[in-house]
């Protein structure tokens, strides 16, 4: 970042400094003794942050509000998922035809999940454990993670001969 007076210049942004105007392509073009020549310092990029917690990378959001904001985020995340299946359980109380088991469990499943999350997001107790969780992978999980089992591969050896007359051993 390129300071001038206390102040940072955008590289590809025209500026004014003793009453001589510089293009908006100077600051790349020069080189870092004619930047100093007119008392152009460089200084490194402030840290990263996540603005969705944090005014700056210093100052963080308050608290309380960023909880009520992201429950709400949840529920409605949730309802999103519930969404395409209402359908179905408007039409299990009309006309009696029944929502199939796997809409059922998997609407239960997306109401579970949402409410550990508001859980979680409530259990916080400062923006950054609420930022740490958000921005986790328990908080972006929506399915369950099935780890399928390892397959069990038996090798069976079939015994052969070459053309030459020499035999070798497969194992499947």
């Amino acid at each position: 970042m390129f300071i001038l007076d206390g102040k940072p210049l955008s590289p590809d942004v025209a500026f004014t400094t003793g009453g001589i105007q510089y293009p908006a392509n100077w600051l790349r073009l020069a080189t870092p003794e004619e930047r100093a020549a007119i008392g152009i310092t460089e200084e490194p990029d402030p840290a990263p942050y996540d603005q969705r917690f944090y005014w700056n990378p210093d100052l963080p959001k308050d608290h309380t509000q960023l909880v009520e904001q992201w429950v709400a985020q949840t529920r409605t995340t949730a309802g999103t998922l519930l969404a395409p299946t209402d359908w179905m359980v408007i039409r299990e109380s009309d006309n009696g035809v029944l929502v199939p088991d796997e809409v059922k469990a998997r609407r239960q499943e997306i109401r579970d999940f949402s409410g550990t999350k508001v859980d979680a997001i409530e259990a916080t107790t400062t923006t950054e454990e609420l930022a740490a969780y958000i921005t986790g992978p328990e908080y972006g999980a929506w399915e369950v993670v099935v780890t399928p089992e390892p397959e069990v591969v038996t090798t069976d050896e079939l015994e052969f001969t070459f053309s030459g007359g020499a035999t070798g051993v497969a194992i499947f």
